[in-house]
């Protein structure tokens, strides 16, 4: 028995309502860049003290969550879980997907996206950013070239190394994405080597949880099935992937607390930060880490689909708190520009910056999300990226030779 990659119909009142939603918001998102370019960013919460906004934290949850997303794909190619080989194209679809979300809100927060190509054609090798710009292109080349060899049945010899260098330059994209804030060494909140593995960590969970997300609705919407073996086995693997996450966050903060010169940051955040001292300790540890653990560690988790639902929702809840707290979170706190030392002036010495997202900030933000959405309903609807069925009578062959064909 061969596993057949089909186009969804996409003919349901649901697909064109979801389709004209994504649409929508990715037309508002761009009104709001059309009022962020011709007014300047002073229509928005930025300031020169907290200079990523709102926008960052999309972004930088796209990407990472790209990552992640190809970690099916990865198993599947790599590590020879061959249950999961057929989700290994919709893995690579999502994967991109999230990606160009996430650099295309990028791109269109920096104040002048139509210098673009300058960025892309002078380097500064020693600044993290113009290294990442080779990081996202070759991610994109190598998912590609990598869904290429699944796709097409002639190459399909080729996709275990294809996947293993799509594998190891996500690694490395994520080490960049978590080094751009690890390298900050001005600022008290970052300055660590563990925001890499932190963030590669959190790709797994977060990737992992949009990608179920996704599954469960086009399976749910299309009709297919969907068996309970092997959403019992994304529940597993996202309570391993909740759980290491959760580590790396505390190896991270005991870390800072060992130095005392982190011991005022982490006051701020664990303490007396407010909103950030909220967002980490309810949203980001409690309703993003321990209340998703906890909901599926369940026995028969692999029959409650509302649970599984609910709970990676709420990792990506979670995702969006964690993201806010380290980027916006670190920049509220004031610079120390000269260590053990009194400094007193009128420029925001020592003073909590504030910061307040504006609507066209959560315009573009939602748009990145949306342009994400639309490329995969986009994909699946014309090229057929979903297997027809996916319960356990198909996963017990799905190491048969996958075809594609016409709905």
């Amino acid at each position: 028995m061969k596993i057949t990659l089909r186009e969804l119909q996409g003919n349901s009142p649901g697909y064109y309502l979801l389709l004209g939603a994504l649409g929508l918001v990715t037309l508002f998102g761009l009104g709001a860049v059309w009022i962020m370019e011709h007014q300047g960013h002073i229509v928005t919460g930025m300031n020169n003290q907290i200079v990523w906004g709102l926008p960052h934290v999309f972004a930088v949850f796209l990407v990472v969550a790209a990552s992640g997303a190809l970690n099916v794909a990865s198993m599947a190619s790599v590590f020879g879980k061959t249950e999961f080989k057929p989700l290994a194209p919709l893995s690579g679809l999502l994967a991109i997907a999230l990606l160009l979300g996430g650099l295309t809100v990028l791109m269109l927060d920096l104040g002048r996206p139509d210098r673009l190509i300058i960025a892309m054609t002078h380097f500064n090798f020693k600044s993290i950013f113009a290294l990442n710009i080779f990081l996202y292109s070759g991610f994109m080349g190598f998912v590609i070239a990598y869904l290429w060899t699944m796709m097409e049945r002639r190459m399909n010899r080729y996709t275990p190394v294809a996947g293993l260098f799509a594998f190891v330059w996500r690694m490395a994209l994520t080490t960049g994405t978590g080094s751009i804030f690890g390298f900050l060494v001005a600022r008290q909140a970052y300055d660590s080597a563990l925001l890499a593995p932190l963030f590669i960590a959190l790709s797994l969970s977060y990737g992992l949880a949009v990608f179920v997300l996704v599954l469960m609705l086009a399976c749910h919407g299309s009709g297919r099935p969907l068996g309970d073996a092997l959403v019992a086995r994304f529940a597993r693997l996202q309570i391993i992937f909740i759980a290491a996450g959760l580590y790396f966050v505390l190896v991270y903060h005991l870390t800072n607390l060992y130095f005392t010169k982190h011991h005022d940051f982490e006051r701020f955040l664990l303490l007396e930060g407010g909103l950030y001292t909220t967002l980490f300790w309810l949203g980001q540890v409690l309703l993003g880490s321990v209340l998703p653990l906890v909901m599926l560690l369940h026995p028969r988790i692999g029959q409650m689909r509302l649970r599984v639902a609910a709970s990676t929702a709420l990792v990506v809840g979670g995702g969006f708190a964690q993201m806010y707290v380290t980027i916006i979170g670190g920049q509220a706190f004031p610079l120390v520009l000269f260590p053990g030392r009194q400094v007193s002036s009128s420029f925001y010495d020592g003073v909590l910056n504030n910061y307040s997202p504006s609507l066209p900030e959560w315009l573009l933000g939602f748009a990145g999300v949306a342009i994400a959405g639309l490329i995969v309903m986009l994909a699946l609807k014309f090229l057929g990226f979903l297997p027809e069925r996916l319960d356990e009578a198909a996963l017990q062959t799905s190491d048969a030779t996958q075809a594609v064909a016409s709905a």
